[in-house]
């Protein structure tokens, strides 16, 4: 395995499967499946989930929620991801735990490194909740900030495409894919990885930000043993 320490970013849409909202039961199994089998590989493993399809701050604000509420409530929407996670990991036997940027002593603990690192260490999945703790901040940052805090050596972003384009593949067939690309080229263009905060975040800890298609079965394995998966976005010049 290239890495021993990784941070998973899954987007909320991920959980929804098909149905497009809530939690598809079959997906979270699968991706609880995937999950556990790289903790058997002996990775240490954090996992930052979005809250998209529960509730969207962003998206609430532009239906006249005032914007902290929203935000405060997407980060709830994160926490009922992670226990839903923590769950289906825990029914295969894998130990996880939940740690929440709020304060919710009751279903999670609260998010201290150190804690985070320990649990790791002692073979636990940790599944980082409630974004930052502040609004204004997406799951994105969070798990840049995350990923640069407890020493992951890589962020691996899961998503529903192949990697990085230079423009939305669903919209323009002529978009170009693009297998490796500089943290600049990412900010400057604008190319959807994260948000530029959390490009930022990466690249001035030198944090590699792998995003790949996570419904193509073995895509996870493929990558942490090295072979080229998707896009890698990193302090390379671009090819």
């Amino acid at each position: 395995m290239i890495y021993k320490r990784i941070l998973l970013k899954l987007s909320g849409e991920v959980l929804a499967g098909g149905q497009g909202f809530g939690i598809d039961a079959t997906t979270l199994r699968d991706m609880a499946r995937q999950i556990h089998e790289i903790r058997d590989l002996g990775i240490d493993l954090a996992v930052v989930i979005g809250g998209g399809n529960i509730f969207r701050g962003l998206q609430g604000f532009e239906q006249g929620t005032e914007r902290t509420t929203g935000d405060y409530m997407g980060m709830l929407a994160t926490v009922i991801n992670a226990c839903s996670m923590q769950d289906a990991l825990e029914q295969r036997g894998c130990p996880a735990r939940v740690l929440s940027a709020l304060t919710i002593r009751q279903v999670a603990e609260p998010y201290v490194r150190r804690r985070a690192i320990r649990h790791m260490e002692k073979g636990r999945v940790v599944l980082l909740a409630a974004g930052t703790g502040n609004p204004f901040f997406t799951t994105d940052t969070a798990a840049a900030l995350r990923a640069c805090e407890i020493g992951a050596e890589a962020v691996l972003k899961a998503t529903k495409v192949r990697g990085v384009f230079t423009k939305d593949p669903e919209k323009y067939p002529d978009a170009e894919f693009l297998p490796r690309l500089s943290y600049q080229r990412a900010i400057e263009e604008q190319l959807r990885v994260m948000d530029t905060t959390a490009i930022s975040l990466c690249q001035e800890n030198n944090v590699p930000i792998h995003v790949f298609d996570v419904g193509v079965e073995g895509n996870i394995l493929s990558l942490l043993e090295g072979h080229d998966v998707g896009s890698l976005v990193s302090k390379e010049v671009d090819p």
